[in-house]
Parts: C-alpha cells; sequence; structure tokens
C-alpha cells in the first residue's frame, strides 16, 4: 500500500499542476517547469536455460527482476522458473503459464513433476510455471523453526490470549522479515501479478495463456484486472474470492464451504456400506470426538488438529480414509496409518535446521485485511463461524486470520471487488461443487463480479481442484485453451462414482 501510496501523490500533485496552468497566467521571466521523467521501466536480463528434472526433459532458469517494481534501481531477487517444451513443436500454440497455489506452493516442483496437465496440452504448449516471490528458489521468506510451530491455538479463552497471539506474531514477523530482507515486504500477490507480465515478456508471449489454481487465481483474477489486453486465455481452478471485506466475510465464506464438504462426508456415509462409520449417526460421533479433544481425551490430538484432519481429508476427498480414522479414534486405538500427509509442515533450509521456509502468513497477510480488536471481537466473530460450520469450526483459515492478528495496517493488497475489462477472450472458471477451500461459493460470486468476462464450469462432485476430476473437465478446460472454444454459461460435468472418490 505504501508503494501505491507513493502513486497517487506523485499523480495528485501532477494533476494540480495541471489545473493551475490551465487556469492562471504564469509570472513573467519565470522558466515553466520540466515535467517529472517516467521511471524507467526494468527490463530483466533474459532467462539461460539449462536441464533440470529427473528425467532431463525439463529446463530450469533464474529470471531477475526488482524486489520493488517502483523502484526498478534498487534491491532485486531471482524468479525460480522452469518449463517443459511443447511436446510437438509442429503444433505448437505457445506458452501456458501455471500460477501455483498456498500461498507456499512451488511451481518450479509441479513441472519437474511434469503430470499437471494433459498430453493434448503439452502437445501444444510449453508448459512453464515458477516459484512466486517469497516461495521456493525465489527468494524464499524464511522464519525461526521454534517460532513457526509455537503459533497459538486460535481457539482463544481470554484477553490475555489474544495478547499473547498478538506478542506472538509480533515476534515471527520481525523475526521473518530480518531473515529474508526486503521481499518479505513485498510478497503481496499484487507483486506477483509484475512479476508474472515480466515472464511473460521474458517468454516472448505477447499475451499470456495462463491456468491458475487455488491460491493461483487470486494471481489470475489480478493479472486480468491489471492488464487485461494481454490475456490470451485464462483458467481460473478452485477460485478464491478476494471481495470477501472484513474478517467476518472471509470467515463465514470460509466455513460454509468447510461445512459443506462435512455435510457431504455424511451423506457419503450414510448411503455407502463401505465406509467404517456406515449405520452410525456420524454427526453424533464427531461431535463426541470433538467434546474429547477439547477436554485433552483424545491423546496427542487437541480440536483444531481433529478438525484440520477433516478438512485436509476433503481435499482428496479421502472419505474412506477419515472414516477409518475417526473410527479408530472413537473406539480408543490409534488412528490407522496412511500413506498421504495430514499436515504440510514447514519447508526446512538445506543446512540450517534452526530456521523454515514459511511463506504463507507473510503472502497471505499482505493479501487480507482483517482487522480484529481484541478478544470481544475474535470471540463474536468465533460465535458466527460457529453458526455457520457447528461441525468445522477451527479450520486452516480460522488459523490464517489468527496469524494476522496485529499485522500493520493498511496492507499492500487489501480486498476488492474484481474488476476487469477489455479481454479478448472471456476467463473461464473452474470449479467444485463441494470444494472445502475454495467453495462454490466463491466461484458464483467471483463469476458475478467478472458479468460477461467470465463463465463457470462447475464439476459435480467433492474435492479441492477440478481440472483433474474427470475427462469431462479435462476435455472442455483443453478446448478452451487450445482452441479459445468457451463453454456455454451453465455447462457441468457430472461426479465420478463415489467409490472412486472415496
Amino acid at each position: 500500500m505504501l508503494r501505491k501510496n507513493r502513486r497517487v501523490r506523485w499523480a495528485a500533485g501532477a494533476a494540480a499542476g495541471l489545473v493551475l496552468a490551465g487556469g492562471g497566467v504564469p509570472l513573467a521571466g519565470r522558466p515553466a517547469e520540466a515535467a517529472p521523467a517516467p521511471p524507467v521501466p526494468h527490463v530483466p536480463p533474459p532467462i539461460t536455460w539449462t536441464a533440470c528434472g529427473d528425467d532431463g526433459n525439463a529446463r530450469c532458469g533464474t529470471l531477475t527482476l526488482p524486489v520493488d517494481r517502483d523502484e526498478p534501481d534498487g534491491a532485486t531477487f531471482g524468479l525460480a522458473v522452469a518449463r517443459r517444451p511443447a511436446l510437438d513443436p509442429g503444433a505448437r500454440i505457445g506458452t501456458l503459464v501455471f500460477g501455483p497455489g498456498g500461498p507456499g506452493d512451488s511451481g518450479v516442483h509441479q513441472i519437474l513433476e511434469g503430470d499437471r496437465f494433459s498430453d493434448a496440452l503439452r502437445r501444444h504448449f510449453d508448459i512453464v510455471s515458477f516459484d512466486p516471490r517469497g516461495v521456493g528458489g525465489s527468494a524464499p521468506i524464511t522464519c525461526a523453526r521454534d517460532l513457526v510451530r509455537a503459533q497459538p491455538s486460535p481457539v482463544m479463552a481470554d484477553q490475555d490470549d489474544f495478547d499473547a497471539t498478538v506478542a506472538h506474531n509480533e515476534r515471527l514477523r520481525a523475526d521473518c522479515a530480518e531473515r529474508t530482507g526486503p521481499i518479505y515486504g513485498n510478497a503481496d500477490t499484487l507483486s506477483t501479478v509484475r512479476d508474472l507480465d515480466a515472464l511473460r515478456e521474458a517468454l516472448g508471449e505477447s499475451r499470456l495463456t495462463f491456468h491458475g489454481s487455488s491460491y493461483g487465481t487470486l494471481l489470475g483474477e489480478q493479472y486480468a484486472e491489471t492488464y487485461p489486453h494481454r490475456v490470451r486465455a485464462m483458467v481460473l481452478e478452485s477460485v478464491v474470492d478476494h471481495s470477501r471485506r472484513g474478517a467476518g466475510a472471509f470467515l463465514t465464506s470460509q466455513a460454509a464451504a468447510a461445512q459443506d464438504s462435512f455435510d457431504e462426508f455424511v451423506e457419503w456415509c450414510d448411503r455407502t456400506d463401505a465406509c467404517a462409520l456406515h449405520g452410525r449417526d456420524v454427526r453424533a460421533v464427531w461431535q463426541g470426538l470433538l467434546d474429547r479433544a477439547r477436554r485433552g481425551d483424545l491423546p496427542g490430538m487437541s480440536e483444531v488438529s481433529l478438525v484440520e484432519e477433516a478438512y485436509s481429508a476433503f481435499y482428496g476427498p479421502r472419505w474412506a480414509e477419515l472414516a477409518r480414522t475417526l473410527a479408530a479414534l472413537d473406539a480408543g486405538d490409534p488412528p490407522p496409518a496412511t500413506s498421504t500427509p495430514r499436515t504440510a509442515e514447514p519447508t526446512a533450509g538445506p543446512s540450517d535446521e534452526a530456521t523454515v521456509q514459511d511463506p504463507f502468513l507473510g503472502v497471505f497477510c499482505s493479501d487480507w485485511s482483517l482487522p480484529v480488536r481484541d478478544h470481544r471481537h475474535w470471540s463474536r466473530l468465533m460465535r458466527r463461524v460457529e453458526r455457520v460450520a457447528p461441525d468445522m469450526t477451527y479450520t486452516r483459515p480460522v488459523r490464517a486470520a489468527a496469524g494476522c492478528i496485529g499485522a500493520p495496517r493498511p496492507v499492500a493488497n487489501p480486498q476488492h471487488r474484481l474488476d476487469v475489462r477489455g479481454l479478448r477472450t472471456p476467463i473461464l472458471l473452474s470449479n467444485a461443487r463441494h470444494d472445502p477451500a475454495s467453495g462454490h461459493n466463491w466461484a458464483t460470486n467471483v463469476a458475478r463480479q467478472l458479468g460477461r468476462e467470465g463463465v463457470l464450469l462447475t464439476y459435480e462432485g467433492a474435492g479441492h481442484g477440478s481440472y483433474n476430476r474427470s475427462d469431462c473437465m479435462r476435455r472442455t478446460i483443453d478446448r478452451y485453451l487450445i482452441d479459445l472454444d468457451v463453454p456455454a454459461r451453465g455447462t457441468t460435468c457430472p461426479p465420478v462414482p463415489a467409490g472412486s472418490a472415496a
């Protein structure tokens, strides 16, 4: 916001000068003042590509960019980039840039894995992604491991708990800023929009073909808002609605999505013999486990960690696994082993085990203004969340909002209603009907904001992410990206069989 204010002050001064020049008579003999020179645009050096990845078919490089685009001669950082060339050079259309989610996901890792997109897209496009500023190989936000692990619980009993949260958040921000350097104060998504446009230019593309997933959809939305004339095609998969102003609107909209996913899980158990809780009152079992966790009678698991256990499972969705876990906990047994990680641990540095890469709050708290005054205010917010989501009160969005309490204001990239005009091709939004993190309520609201500039494609199933849910979803999105064939408004794809989603 400080960078934006500098531009506003300069523009206001220039406008005032124009008014005075047009309405008055210059003083005799006084030379006219020269207009201030516009900032010299930053022209990054070209990317030097080298072979990378286990199969040797990927190419990696670094794009040198300014930390603050309003200060092109100031500090710089290296944006880590990876690419897989089109499988058929003769059929190549251009470059498809993937915007990773999180915040904190590595786009370079997605490219090295190489299986995010269909062969049809890989035939026609170079597939490129990057680690956003503050993430992975791009000046990663680095913090003391002990401080990251000591984040207080969002379950706050009184003002003392609230004050302890504020104090911890302040210590963590100061520590991360000192260890990370200037990128920490410039990690907002609007700054990454500028990086994305510089990447487009470095790739030699006159217009951007983009597929953003989850938090990467915010990057796409704001790119389209900033550079609509430079968009060739854009897919927003699992849509983030950045118009939800204030902590209450943000938390209740996220709570509604999480509760909807819990309700889908209960319905699946009720109708599916393979569910370990089939034939039982699933909600009663769940509430009993929550009560035990609150009392400390569920070994190794708090109320927050229990809710996040279910919330993580809804991403898959891994309903059968979750049912087995809950049945075991209810019987007093240890939960069954699983090959799927339950929580996302911050990434340890290669040589310093006292620190971790932890970009989430550094980015998130720069993009969302979620002020909370005191414990009384927080308690009112959580009562609203509990009314909306009685089974899923303390999900990750609540923990994220608690992590931003006491953050400096104004934030760099506050919420606002999306305003995109002048696209040549509508943006394609893609969302599951029952997504726990990017709810269908978010997708429909963003589609309304886009109006004729957006079309929503719905997968009538559950889980976070939709492109790889079914052949119907892949084919529809591929046709749009390859041929600019926009599906009719209201198009849906049926869910895969329930057993496949379990």
